[in-house]
């Protein structure tokens, strides 16, 4: 069994359940968890976990007794008492259980990986997490699709990067998006205009690179007459019904866009007009909240700073329900490097650049920068 330990939040997540706990309950368990197997006397612990403090030994006890009773949902963790000697913390591996006979049954395999399909359009990021981690209890083996999309989708970019579930081809298109959203833009489209001459990714996703996601590239690096230029390529390709659902990305793209080019107050109130028709008909979590972030620079660049905090915080947080982490950098990234060309007001603007850095931070895109730089170099063969 793996743990999830969200330190931020003093939760952790297992085989699909959350348990919430106090924040020195939290930091008992995350030392012990990351020294599992070993013992650990009352006086060490101490020493551990409330450093600089002076509790007594009876702490130790107390912190036990209420994390045993809050854990016990998990039934292949235990915290045992070894006498004489302290503390230790066992996790068992779900390998060597039983596995239910349902992993045997490819139709309802089929099964789940249409509900990850279904998630997957909805735009509901945090159901998928939910689904992939409850797969012991459920009975079932997730797609090898997902397997690798869930990390993406949750910004687990150690995972992406270290991992050796899945082979680096499955991996690299998302190290490319987050790849996108650190350093010069202008350094950064070169790499993936690269990416994209020399065919290095799979077939679907390098069309979708090619297509969708440079767009924002060519936006923030101020190259936007290539990006309309490349719309006109973009609308050609999702005409075929295998592209139906990149018709809401695309028009919110396209929006971007325009109001870095200076587009006309009238011509994007059309496509305003265009992008809310369309959400009413798939109010999808993931484009909603994308599209109420843009829909704020619009604000923005109109100088209604009140109507435009309020839409980017709105889209900041329908994007956090969502649990699409590389939608919720994107839109930030878009901010932050929209300033060179809306003038905000220094407090809003340094708002955004530290809510920025903060989710920069809180998934590792500060400490994992250079193996990630390194991987797409190596890729591009520019190491």
């Amino acid at each position: 069994m793996r743990l999830e330990l969200h330190d931020h939040e003093y939760k952790v997540t297992a085989e699909g359940l959350t348990v919430e706990l106090l924040p020195k309950e939290f930091a008992l368990l995350r030392f012990l968890y990351l020294n599992r197997g070993r013992t650990f006397s009352r006086e060490q612990l101490l020493d551990k976990v409330w450093p600089l403090e002076y509790p007594v030994e009876r702490t130790v006890d107390d912190h036990i007794y209420r994390l045993r009773k809050k854990l016990g949902c998990f039934p292949l963790l235990r915290i045992s008492t070894v006498r004489g000697l302290g503390y230790s913390l066992a996790v068992q591996d779900t390998a060597g259980t039983a596995k239910p006979p349902s992993i045997q049954d490819t139709a309802l395999h089929e099964t789940m990986r249409e509900i990850f399909v279904k998630y997957h359009q909805y735009g509901q990021g945090r159901s998928m997490q939910i689904l992939a981690r409850q797969q012991d209890v459920l009975g079932y083996e997730l797609d090898p699709f997902y397997a690798v999309y869930v990390h993406f989708v949750q910004g687990d970019l150690k995972w992406l990067l270290n991992t050796t579930e899945a082979p680096l081809t499955d991996r690299l298109y998302s190290l490319m998006l987050f790849f996108m959203f650190t350093g010069d833009p202008a350094e950064r489209l070169a790499s993936c205009e690269l990416m994209i001459e020399r065919k290095i990714l799979p077939s679907f996703q390098h069309q979708e690179l090619k297509i969708l996601n440079i767009l924002d590239l060519y936006a923030v690096a101020g190259e936007t007459d290539k990006a309309l230029e490349r719309l006109e390529l973009t609308y050609t390709v999702i005409k075929d019904p295998e592209y139906e659902n990149f018709e809401l990305p695309v028009a919110i793209n396209e929006m971007f866009v325009h109001l870095v080019a200076g587009t006309s107050d009238a011509q994007v109130a059309a496509m305003v007009g265009n992008i809310e028709e369309r959400l009413r008909a798939r109010p999808f979590l993931r484009e909603s909240g994308s599209y109420n972030f843009v829909h704020g620079i619009w604000k923005l660049r109109q100088k209604n700073w009140r109507d435009g905090e309020a839409l980017l915080d709105e889209g900041l947080r329908i994007l956090e329900v969502s649990g699409f982490v590389p939608l919720l950098l994107q839109a930030l990234h878009r901010i932050v490097f929209c300033s060179k060309w809306i003038s905000y007001p220094e407090a809003l603007l340094n708002k955004y650049t530290q809510l920025f850095e903060a989710a920069q931070t809180s998934h590792g895109l500060d400490t994992l920068l250079k193996p990630l730089e390194a991987i797409i170099l190596r890729e591009l063969n520019l190491l």
